[in-house]
C-alpha cells in the first residue's frame, strides 16, 4: 500500500503541468451544481483544504473563507494552485496526507475529488485527522465521483487500484474508491459523523457530502 500511495503522488506530481488536459470534460452541470453547493454550505471562517491540488477548488474557497490553508503532497500542484489563487488569503504547505498533522483547529475542513483516492484501509485513520482538523463545532465538506474507465482497471491484487497515464504515455498506479453516496453516508454515520451525501441531479458519477460530527 505504501508503494502505491507514492507512486499516486509520483503521478499528482508529474500530472501538474498537464492537469487541465485529463479534466473530465463532461462534468458539465454537475460542476454548477457542486459550486452551487460549496456556496451554499457558506464555508466560513478558518478553512483547511486538503488535496488543493491546482487550485479549482480554492479560488471558490477563499471567496467565503477568512483564511484558507491548502494542504498538498505535490509541490507542483501547490505552485499551480499558488498562482492561481495567490497568497492574500490562503497559505499553502507541503505534506503528505497520511502523515500529516493539523498545528491549529479549523473551522471548516474541505476536500475536492480526494476522498476516492483515499485506500479502504486507511478510510477511518483519514476521518480521524478530519475530526483532529475541526473545532468543536466544525463542519465538512466534499465534493468527489466514483467514475473509473474500463480500460484503468487493474487485474491484481489490488482492487482499488487504476492505472492512469500522462500525455505521452507513461503509466501510473492511483488508488480511486467508487464510493456510492448511500452506502458513504452510512459507513460515515458508523464513525460518529451525521454528513448527509448528495448525488447530482445532473447525470454522472458525482456527489458531495455536508455535515458535523455528531457526537462530542
Amino acid at each position: 500500500m505504501d508503494a502505491l500511495l507514492a507512486e499516486q503522488v509520483a503521478y499528482y506530481r508529474a500530472l501538474a503541468p498537464e492537469y487541465e488536459d485529463h479534466a473530465l470534460e463532461w462534468l458539465g452541470r454537475s460542476a454548477e451544481e457542486l459550486v452551487a453547493a460549496l456556496d451554499a454550505f457558506r464555508p466560513r471562517g478558518e478553512v483547511l483544504e486538503l488535496a488543493c491540488g491546482p487550485g479549482i477548488w480554492t479560488r471558490h474557497l477563499v471567496r467565503h473563507g477568512t483564511g484558507v490553508t491548502c494542504v498538498d503532497a505535490s509541490p507542483e500542484m501547490l505552485a499551480a494552485a499558488e498562482r492561481r489563487v495567490g497568497t492574500d488569503r490562503a497559505r499553502f504547505e507541503c505534506a503528505n496526507l497520511f502523515a500529516w498533522r493539523p498545528r491549529q483547529r479549523y473551522d471548516v475542513v474541505f476536500f475536492g475529488f480526494w476522498l476516492s483516492h483515499v485506500p479502504p484501509e486507511r478510510f477511518e485513520q483519514f476521518w480521524s485527522l478530519v475530526a483532529a482538523c475541526l473545532n468543536r463545532e466544525g463542519r465538512v465538506f466534499f465534493v468527489d465521483d466514483g467514475y473509473r474507465t474500463p480500460d484503468e482497471i487493474i487485474a491484481s491484487d489490488e482492487p482499488h487500484a487504476i492505472r492512469r497515464r500522462l500525455n505521452d504515455g507513461t503509466a501510473y498506479r492511483i488508488v480511486k474508491v467508487p464510493h456510492e453516496p448511500i452506502e458513504l453516508e452510512r459507513r460515515l454515520r458508523g464513525l460518529g459523523w451525521s454528513i448527509e451525501v448528495k448525488p447530482t441531479a445532473a447525470p454522472g458519477p458525482f456527489f458531495w457530502g455536508a455535515g458535523t460530527r455528531s457526537g462530542p
